[in-house]
């Protein structure tokens, strides 16, 4: 699972069979099905073929992608969120955040030890405390697209959009920011315990929006950007 996090985070394009191969090629003896038990398990995906988390729910309704060939010109026009694997010395943890795509700005984020909906639930409810987009988008997970989750956005008439099954780059914001969060933290400080982890990465996020410039952002700070927006909020 170590190897392949740190494969995945380098290519999140490699699915089942790709990572397969790869940890053949490095030597491991392993089969297909053990790769996408392990994928599920991890809460992870490739673009193809992927055997994760974001399969549809037969009972939840899917919502179109609207992001495509649109320009993102301010903050809270779109927030976006996903779920992670965090290892541990022994064990692991799910970390999901949502992000504001314009700023880079990192609005909310949890950790749990399983993928039940009500950490995901809790961290949408703090974000919107602070304001609301007009856009949210997330994969098809069953967290994003149950009734509970999606209930919530619905009533404060934002508009719902999710990534194309097998389409990781249609949340490439958030895909990037877990590339910084695991080689920037994760894998630097081998967290042995959830207390651990907790700690780091509540340490790391602090950096990210308030310290961390950003080429893209003409070398400022993800909290320089959100603030500056017309539609930012004052609590960053």
């Amino acid at each position: 699972m170590r190897l392949i996090d740190i494969q995945y985070t380098r290519t999140p394009f490699y699915g089942v069979r790709k990572l397969t191969k790869y940890l053949r090629r490095s030597g491991y003896r392993i089969n297909h099905k053990r790769i996408s038990r392990l994928m599920h398990l991890m809460a992870l995906q490739g673009v193809a073929p992927k055997p994760s988390l974001s399969q549809k729910h037969p009972a939840h309704k899917i919502y179109p992608y609207l992001l495509r060939d649109i320009a993102i010109t301010d903050c809270n026009q779109v927030w976006s969120t996903d779920i992670t694997y965090i290892r541990l010395k022994r064990g692991f943890l799910y970390l999901a955040a949502i992000m504001d795509w314009f700023s880079r700005f990192v609005i909310a984020w949890r950790l749990s030890n399983t993928l039940d909906i009500y950490f995901c639930l809790e961290m949408l409810r703090e974000a919107l405390g602070y304001g609301q987009p007009l856009i949210f988008n997330s994969d098809q997970g069953v967290q994003f697209t149950s009734n509970k989750f999606t209930g919530i956005l619905e009533a404060r008439k934002i508009e719902i959009s999710m990534d194309g099954r097998g389409r990781c780059f249609d949340n490439i914001f958030i895909e990037r920011l877990w590339r910084s969060v695991k080689y920037e933290e994760v894998y630097l400080h081998d967290y042995q315990t959830p207390q651990e982890a907790y700690s780091g990465l509540n340490r790391y996020f602090r950096f990210y929006n308030h310290e961390r410039i950003h080429a893209s952002l003409d070398y400022q700070t993800p909290t320089e950007v959100y603030m500056m927006g017309k539609n930012g909020f004052s609590k960053a």
